[in-house]
């Protein structure tokens, strides 16, 4: 069957679902045969003319998509995942365990662990069964290795205040700064400003980070393409990476997994650190809504 463009698609379904309050509108593709621009994208997220999320996922066959075709293989199911603004991210660590939680749900993978493809690669989630009322309990994410790339002397500035900023990719990049106080990095609705000027040409998920206890911290983010979130669990792995250099913790030295737990607007999440760099993340998933969209908001 050929792709059809939205503006012509009628009763299309859609789910609203959220992992620790980052909250997506997930449209179900299997067979790759919408074609979601940015605009569609931005309409549907919209909190108040559209559907409203931090982002949408939709959810196609790796074979069935161009940019998941190349891991067919090794995972039957593409996370297309969008920000609120309608580009295109590479990964989202919220959006795998709703996506994770959505494919039990919908009976197309069953509890255990399930490999979705994403823009940065494979990611395994671990879905428990012990959830309440028999739905999908809580999801353990494969978030990946992590990389600490250059350069050294990255600022963030709100307003008049700086801080010195480390550089945290997870397949997307993040800069992450810890500050004295949450309130200190203001609204967050427009994107904080990153030093030296041309070190993300892409843009950068800024994280802002005060101590709680031992292996404990806080944290608020701006979400590239989204502003502020309630959760970002790209976000909360580069966070504990981050801290627990700053603790002088390394597993690749010492040999031992690093677990910290990270507190967001919208929930906790645990993240642990392995010797060999992979990052693993646990946190709930839920689905909280599912419905037709009407076919004006697709017609962008």
């Amino acid at each position: 069957m050929d792709r059809v463009s939205a503006s012509t698609t009628q009763g299309v379904p859609f789910l609203k679902g959220h992992g620790t309050q980052n909250d997506f509108v997930i449209v179900p593709d299997p067979d790759g045969q919408l074609d979601l621009g940015p605009a569609a994208v931005a309409a549907l997220c919209d909190r108040r003319a559209g559907i409203g999320g931090d982002g949408l996922l939709r959810v196609v066959r790796s074979a069935a998509d161009p940019a998941g075709a190349e891991l067919a293989d090794r995972a039957e199911w593409f996370m297309d995942y969008r920000n609120s603004d309608g580009s295109i991210a590479e990964m989202c660590g919220n959006g795998v365990r709703v996506f994770a939680h959505y494919l039990v749900r919908a009976g197309l993978a069953k509890p255990g662990t399930i490999a979705i493809a994403t823009r940065a690669g494979v990611r395994q989630a671990l879905v428990a069964e012990d959830g309440p009322d028999g739905a999908p309990g809580e999801i353990t994410v494969d978030m990946g290795r992590v990389a600490l790339p250059g350069p050294e002397g990255i600022e963030v500035a709100v307003g008049e205040r700086r801080w010195p900023a480390r550089n945290v990719n997870m397949g997307n990049p993040h800069a992450v700064a810890f500050v004295a106080d949450l309130d200190h990095a203001g609204d967050l609705y427009s994107a904080p400003l990153t030093t030296p000027a041309g070190v993300y040409p892409e843009g950068v998920n800024v994280e802002f980070v005060v101590d709680r206890g031992p292996r404990h911290v806080a944290m608020r983010v701006h979400e590239r393409g989204s502003g502020e979130t309630r959760s970002c669990g790209t976000g909360a792995c580069a966070v504990a990476v981050a801290a627990a250099r700053r603790d002088g913790l390394d597993p690749a030295v010492t040999g031992e997994s690093v677990t910290y737990t990270v507190d967001l607007p919208g929930g906790r999440l645990v993240i642990t650190e392995h010797p060999d760099g992979r990052v693993e993340m646990t946190g709930p998933a839920q689905i909280v809504a599912e419905g037709f969209i009407a076919p004006g908001l697709l017609a962008l």
